[in-house]
């Protein structure tokens, strides 16, 4: 691939990965309700989550929802009501920790699933394989370099959101407060899933 190209395809990664959208939404909140550190995993099952899906999409799964799109009906839906369910963890979550909370911040393998039941990081992968491969050079090739690119734009992005949360948290130590950007976040993330419903 020329520099011209992988150019493009890290700009069109970075708009895809800084723009708010589910996983930005929980890790900012994460950042929020439980720090830094233990937002961590949560991080990279973003980090690693969405590079993955990429690689498995470019190399068949795509043609296999082409020829099962009951399959993908499916997932797409499924992945909607995961949605709905962080929502409600996190309109429940609360810094401090009593007998009765039972909300944690969400772990590595739970926030990488994340991303191969949401529709949008769907589209995305299937845009930039379709974009950015040529059938004139090695496709394999092609779909690991688009991948590492995403996995490359993904850790800085991810950051970004999680430490804007890690920064609010001072602010949010009323419990009132906290409780209302608990909501707000929440509403944000039902309201992402909106799009999602055409696709």
């Amino acid at each position: 691939m020329t520099l011209t190209l992988l150019t493009s395809i890290a700009v069109f990664a970075f708009f895809y990965v800084i723009t708010p959208g589910p996983s930005n939404i929980t890790l900012m909140s994460s950042g929020v309700n439980f720090g830094f550190r233990r937002s961590c995993p949560q991080l990279l099952g973003i980090v690693v989550g969405f590079p993955s899906l990429v690689l498995v999409t470019g190399l068949g799964l795509s043609g296999f929802f082409h020829e099962y799109p009951v399959v993908q009906m499916t997932i797409k839906y499924l992945g909607i009501a995961y949605l709905l369910y962080l929502s409600w963890c996190i309109a429940m979550s609360h810094t401090k920790v009593d007998a009765k909370n039972t909300v944690k911040p969400f772990g590595f393998i739970q926030s990488a699933s994340l991303q191969w039941v949401n529709p949008k990081a769907w589209v995305a992968a299937l845009t930039a394989i379709a974009t950015f491969t040529s059938s004139a050079q090695t496709m394999n090739k092609q779909v690991l370099v688009i991948a590492i690119v995403f996995l490359l734009v993904t850790l800085p992005c991810a950051l970004l959101w999680l430490y804007s949360g890690k920064v609010l948290q001072p602010l949010l130590k009323n419990p009132v407060y906290q409780n209302k950007f608990n909501y707000i976040m929440a509403g944000l993330l039902v309201t992402a899933i909106i799009p999602m419903l055409s696709v």
